[in-house]
């Protein structure tokens, strides 16, 4: 039953992953056939992210109200039905509708397992389950990629909002899998709030540095393609598919973390992500001299982020308390996304006003930022763990 669970819980994070890397895959070639600039892809990106803020701050009353399963059903569903929406879309005005549920499907549905995985399942199994978000995040570029070659945008949205539809299918059938972890829905228990849960020390910084990891790799994620197009000469339909190079990278580097996370510890892991995602960076100043090595630079960025995100998510409990974790990962999830909101668009406005050469400079003060709020995190829940001993 457990590994039955796993298995679907995995899928649902495909699923999350689908939509992800689709806007950034397609802009290059949907602004043209819509008649906006380029730097319009922010606004839609700034909607989407807005929402998961709101739905990340909501997910752990409606977690404890409804229950995970429920709340990773509804999700799906929304996230399918605003693909299926944008699909059909032939106006700027309607992906700014859509993007509203498109938003609010994935924060709600990104906190809510998190959070379930975090209290129940080991540090391995944290970053094994953000590996299948890059599976979902990979195949989406190369839907797009097929779609434009072949026929348009339209029917890269189309293909994966069936995709998403099938995927709930699948979490229907299988319900009764989430009876084996009963205290995942945490029904009528109180929660900590918003409020209280930021009054806990270490979690102003622990937000801090989230949020500046999820701006750096956000901003590879819109970026990438139009960074390959502007500033590096490629074609639109080849920039669809080398923009999946970060995937892939951050993919294959989950799947490896998953071998050692046990034994490094969470911390360790973030380290060794921040040092390799510094390479990754270097290799894009490289570029500068040599354009081909911007492909392996967003390979090497991709390995580095590989083991950021799961290893904050899963330390969670452990600095703050099992009680409180489902508020704060609820709030995690909220800073991510103001990241993901602001710093894309930030990015966007900067590169139109300059050049997208930019992107590595933009990425290095991120990562500087992340680091040092991470690590003053851990310095802090540690004293306070020594004290309560």
């Amino acid at each position: 039953m457990h590994l039955a669970l796993l298995a679907v819980l995995y899928l649902a994070f495909i699923s999350l992953g689908l939509p992800d890397s689709l806007l950034g895959a397609g802009w290059p070639a949907m602004h043209l056939a819509l008649g906006v600039p380029v730097s319009y892809m922010g606004l839609v990106a700034m909607i989407i992210s807005g929402g998961t803020v709101i739905s990340s701050l909501l997910s752990d009353r409606l977690t404890r109200k409804c229950g995970t399963r429920a709340v990773v059903i509804v999700s799906v569903f929304l996230t399918a039905a605003a693909l299926l929406g944008f699909s059909l879309s032939t106006k700027y005005v309607h992906l700014l509708l859509l993007a509203v549920p498109y938003g609010f499907g994935a924060g709600a549905i990104d906190a809510a397992i998190n959070n379930y995985v975090a209290l129940h399942y080991t540090s391995r199994h944290m970053s094994w389950l953000h590996c299948f978000w890059g599976v979902g995040a990979i195949i989406s570029p190369f839907v797009m990629r097929a779609s434009l070659t072949h026929a348009t945008w339209n029917d890269g949205y189309r293909i994966v909002g069936f995709l998403q539809l099938g995927i709930c299918a699948v979490l229907l059938a299988t319900l009764p899998l989430w009876k084996v972890n009963k205290s995942a829905a945490a029904t009528g228990a109180e929660s900590v709030g918003v409020a209280g849960a930021l009054k806990i020390r270490g979690v102003a910084t622990m937000l801090t540095g989230f949020f500046a990891y999820c701006a750096l790799e956000a901003t590879t994620m819109y970026w990438a393609s139009t960074y390959l197009v502007e500033a590096k000469g490629t074609t639109p339909e080849r920039a669809a598919g080398f923009a999946s190079l970060f995937y892939i990278g951050i993919t294959a580097g989950r799947f490896l973390c998953g071998f050692v996370a046990n034994r490094l510890g969470d911390r360790r892991m973030i380290r060794l992500g921040t040092c390799v995602l510094g390479g990754g960076i270097l290799l894009l100043f490289a570029s500068y001299a040599v354009p081909s090595l911007a492909l392996a630079g967003l390979i090497v960025i991709g390995f580095g982020c590989a083991p950021v995100y799961p290893s904050v998510i899963h330390s969670t409990p452990d600095n703050f308390g099992q009680e409180n974790s489902g508020a704060i990962i609820g709030i995690q999830m909220a800073s991510a996304y103001i990241g993901t909101t602001f710093m894309p668009p930030l990015f966007g406005l900067l590169g139109h006003l300059t050049t997208f050469e930019v992107l590595p400079v933009f990425l290095t003060a991120f990562t500087v930022l992340m680091i040092v709020m991470l690590e003053r995190t851990f310095g802090v829940t540690a004293k306070a763990r020594g004290a309560k001993a």
